[in-house]
């Protein structure tokens, strides 16, 4: 079934807050050892005004750290909410692979921190994070010492290229000649002239195992490109090298969109594990083949945010790094009001946008009852909606929606109320329509200020 306007703003969840307010598989390597860097700690204040009641303190401006910044203020008007965010301007990565084909402007995927803290009436504080003193509730950054009384750590992902090389300037090569466009901003705009200026031979995407953020975005990417090749009339070839023993989400869409559309222009290769890369030569060598490139894009397998280690406050690295916290409560096991969310989190959730919007919703919720002294509130599920385009000409798509559950027995969470449309043939048209009211909506959420 075709998913309507009304029924994306729906399951984004934003519909109900809006009008209301007017288990993946762990990497189970070891990581490599994290080099040592000297820490450096400011030995000042941060150049903010005295808050005037608690302050809450968000680590990283994404779709979970815009919406907790946000949410809490709305829900406690009485806290002092800092966003600590290190970039000057919001991208977003949901839609970005649209961007890399001209389906969207760059203009559409870049907002503005200052208007969400002007609208939203909390504090935008551009710096880094670069330490923590838990004992004297300090964060320290780039730009100064914040005291806080509340802390959120939604600082996203970090690279691991562990599985591929311990050779730290192979990994810079990798990073820079060939990057994954997994993080915003200069991945994605190199990516996009990598696809532009392409010309003929195989570009190689790769897909690790694990929870790696945004599971379909890769295969939605091989598509896209595809097409792109396709009107160009290139002699051309997208290579998916897929660590997964099948596609890992939205599988017969996908699949039939590789099969019917693409023939020509997409070689699926699932359980393909690289073990060596030629960069010189240009030449990926698997178990079973050595396969020649052109151009490429590795994306390596993912961990928590480095910044979390840094403060100590991480899972080991059979755990991804992933932020150490009570799956139900958010907080820091061991600590009283430090809060890890978002794409950190170890909780097998989807490493969405939508994900981590309505996950901020839920924890801005919790931190909000710690300040008004109300009862404490149940656990909430977060959502994930999620679009995929499988073409661009004409531009059409598929989409997945569901909850999760949490077993007590085990403490696991899974998928529940599951729903979908993965026929593009017969919905692929309205569902690409819906891209674009989700995605705005979900902008509008994070950004504009509730009527």
């Amino acid at each position: 079934m075709a998913i309507s306007r009304r029924k994306a703003l729906q399951f984004s969840g934003v519909f109900v807050a809006a009008t209301a307010t007017s288990g993946y598989a762990s990497t189970t390597d070891k990581l490599r050892p994290p080099s040592k860097v000297e820490k450096t700690k400011t030995t000042y204040k941060a150049p903010l005004a005295a808050a005037k009641g608690p302050r809450v303190v968000v680590v990283g401006g994404g779709w979970s750290g815009l919406s907790i910044a946000k949410y809490t203020k709305l829900f406690a008007p009485n806290a002092d909410v800092v966003l600590v965010e290190q970039r000057h301007e919001f991208i977003s990565c949901p839609l970005s692979n649209l961007w890399l084909v001209d389906k969207v402007e760059l203009e559409y995927l870049t907002h503005d921190y200052l208007q969400a803290a002007r609208e939203n009436d909390y504090t935008y504080f551009h710096a880094t994070a670069i330490g923590l003193d838990r004992k004297k509730r300090v964060l320290e950054t780039s730009d100064g010492d914040i005291d806080f009384d509340y802390l959120v750590f939604a600082p996203g992902i970090d690279y691991d290229y562990s599985r591929w090389t311990d050779d730290i300037a192979f990994e810079t090569r990798l990073r820079q000649e060939y990057p994954a466009g997994f993080i915003p901003g200069s991945e994605h705009i190199s990516l996009k002239n990598k696809v532009q200026d392409f010309k003929s031979g195989n570009f190689i995407l790769t897909v690790p195992s694990g929870n790696y953020r945004c599971l379909p975005a890769p295969y939605e990417r091989a598509c896209v490109i595809a097409d792109y090749f396709k009107q160009k009339k290139l002699k051309a070839k997208v290579i998916i090298l897929d660590e997964n023993n099948a596609i890992t989400i939205k599988k017969k869409g996908f699949q039939s969109a590789f099969d019917e559309l693409y023939s020509d222009y997409i070689e699926y290769m699932p359980n393909t594990v690289i073990n060596s890369i030629d960069l010189d030569n240009k030449i990926v060598e698997t178990d079973f083949d050595e396969i020649e490139f052109e151009d490429a894009a590795f994306y390596p397998h993912v961990r928590g945010a480095k910044i979390l280690e840094r403060v100590g406050i991480a899972k080991d690295g059979k755990n991804m790094l992933e932020g150490d916290i009570d799956p139900l409560t958010y907080e820091v096991k061991g600590e009283k009001d430090i809060f890890v969310t978002g794409d950190s989190r170890p909780m097998g959730f989807s490493k969405s946008g939508n994900t981590s919007n309505s996950e901020g919703h839920h924890v801005a919720k919790l931190i909000a009852q710690k300040i008004n002294k109300t009862k404490k509130i149940k656990w909430e599920p977060p959502t994930t909606t999620c679009f995929s385009a499988v073409s661009i000409a004409p531009e059409r798509a598929i989409y997945i929606y569901t909850q999760y559950a949490y077993n007590k027995t085990d403490s696991t969470f899974s998928f529940a109320s599951t729903s979908g449309s993965e026929d593009w043939v017969k919905d692929g048209t309205v569902n690409a329509d819906s891209i674009y009211s989700w995605a705005t909506a979900l902008y509008n959420d994070m950004f504009d200020k509730n009527i």
